[in-house]
């Protein structure tokens, strides 16, 4: 079966990629940067991947869908976009999108969106409620599968639990740690997503997802807790003003302010699923909210998270065209250049491939922290995002506050970009070449701030730089 995937690089559509390949479908992967994708995923499929770019938001991309899709998924949404009303990019990505299936041979579309069941419904919930309506048409059967917090490892919900508990013994929480919630783990989401595919009585019906488990987020907080075997005390107060829940989500945990912003609107109403027996139909067997969260560590402790909700680009990140920065520039930049003889070019290769998170630096990790703590209060992303995979890079992934342009361990060379609050642009390169480790940092300025930026970290160059390159090069240290 041929069949289209958007948002294929995303948190879910990574994951569904690998379960549509596993059965041996082929996939038209749609994406907006070609260069996110995985190399390793591509390399593997066999010729089953076809990688397609394109920007629903831009009609003059969409003329490359193939004709003879079948199925279809829609995986694309705007919530953690900082710009603009992502209401209306929703809806236009969503009726583009429609056009251009409506031009195919396409027979179902399978839509993952938010639980809708309360009259009055959060911007985002609205938003996702007014994209199954875009999306509905007379040429194809719409299969729309409404889901609440989706549990798993690297999913947006369960890093922000887990960043509370892991990190407050006591929480003084806003009121709305008393709403109720139908949780639902990564596993069964793949497998409602999968099953519904060609199946003819789920043709132009909506159904409510969900594990087994109804609890308030107090309690999904208390239960993670009781799964890490955690004492965990929360105090719920009615003082918190949505603004102050969203700074509280946003300096306690790894998300973006943004994002803190959307879900602190979401988690102010009940996100109930209303029953169905889909699961009965499909031969799904539903896990608790405590078997979803051991399920994720388990994939934590095997060092194999497969896609996480760090790695997702915003809108602006977009805009931006990152990739345009793949050149390092020579002009009006400031560098600082060093090397050093490798003792062994594969245990230096182990640690270049796995810099950052937990991890670490190799040297100064605390002066390391105190930026990403500066970062993090100037309204940037910080060092909490960390890695999703300790050992493997691929472009696109995150690693802190910097994003990678370029991995190829083959070609002993790895290139990031500085994510964080600076006045200018920032890389950084590690390159081994004939038994050598150079290591690059290049800053170009942004006018005069930029200048004084650099002038007032360029004493701790010296000290981080030159630590972390014999750290990397150096066989005993």
């Amino acid at each position: 079966m041929k069949i289209l995937l958007t948002g294929a690089t995303g948190y879910i559509g990574k994951r569904l990629l690998i379960q549509l390949l596993s059965e041996g479908h082929t996939v038209v992967c749609s994406v907006r940067d070609k260069l996110r994708f995985s190399t390793k995923i591509y390399n593997e499929a066999k010729g089953n991947i076809e990688i397609i770019e394109n920007d629903f938001l831009k009609i003059s991309t969409l003329n490359n869908i193939p004709k003879d899709i079948e199925v279809a998924y829609y995986l694309i949404h705007s919530m953690s976009s900082g710009e603009g009303d992502f209401t209306e990019k929703e809806k236009l990505s969503a009726i583009n999108f429609r056009n251009a299936l409506e031009d195919t041979n396409c027979e179902q579309v399978i839509f993952l969106t938010g639980i809708v069941n309360e009259s009055k419904l959060s911007k985002h919930l609205s938003s996702r409620k007014a994209v199954e309506d875009c999306l509905r048409s007379e040429k194809y059967s719409l299969t729309a599968l409404r889901a609440a917090i989706i549990v798993g490892s690297g999913s947006a919900s369960f890093e922000i639990i887990r960043d509370l508990v892991e990190k407050l013994p006591v929480m003084i929480t806003p009121k709305w740690l008393n709403t109720k919630c139908t949780p639902i783990g990564i596993r069964n989401v793949m497998l409602f997503l999968v099953g519904v595919k060609k199946q003819k009585f789920t043709y132009n019906q909506t159904y409510d997802i969900a594990g087994s488990d109804l609890l308030t987020y107090k309690e999904m907080l208390l239960q993670y807790a009781e799964v890490r075997k955690l004492k965990r005390y929360i105090y719920i107060v009615p003082l918190m003003t949505p603004k102050l829940s969203s700074y509280w989500l946003y300096f306690i945990t790894s998300t973006t302010y943004s994002l803190a912003v959307n879900l602190v609107d979401s988690m102010k109403v009940d996100v109930i699923a209303k029953p169905n027996d889909l699961a009965e139909k499909l031969g799904i067997k539903l896990y608790s909210y405590k078997e979803s969260i051991e399920q994720a560590f388990d994939k934590i402790k095997q060092n194999d998270v497969l896609s996480s909700w760090y790695d997702s680009f915003t809108n602006q990140f977009h805009d931006r065209n990152v990739w345009q920065y793949l050149e390092v520039p020579e002009k009006g930049c400031f560098k600082d250049v060093r090397e050093r003889k490798v003792a062994n070019e594969e245990k230096s290769l182990d640690r270049i491939f796995g810099i950052g998170g937990k991890n670490g630096w190799y040297y100064a990790n605390t002066l390391w922290k105190i930026r990403g703590h500066l970062d993090r209060l100037f309204g940037g992303v910080g060092l909490r995002r960390g890695r999703k995979n300790l050992a493997y890079l691929e472009p696109g992934d995150t690693v802190d506050f910097w994003r990678v342009l370029y991995a190829n361990r083959k070609e002993k060379r790895l290139l990031l970009f500085a994510e964080m609050k600076v006045p200018g642009e920032a890389w950084l390169e590690f390159n081994i070449k004939n038994g050598v480790l150079h290591q690059e940092a290049t800053f170009r300025p942004l006018g005069v701030a930029g200048r004084l930026y650099w002038y007032s970290v360029l004493p701790f160059h010296g000290l981080i730089f030159n630590g972390m390159l014999k750290k990397l090069a150096d066989e005993n240290t």
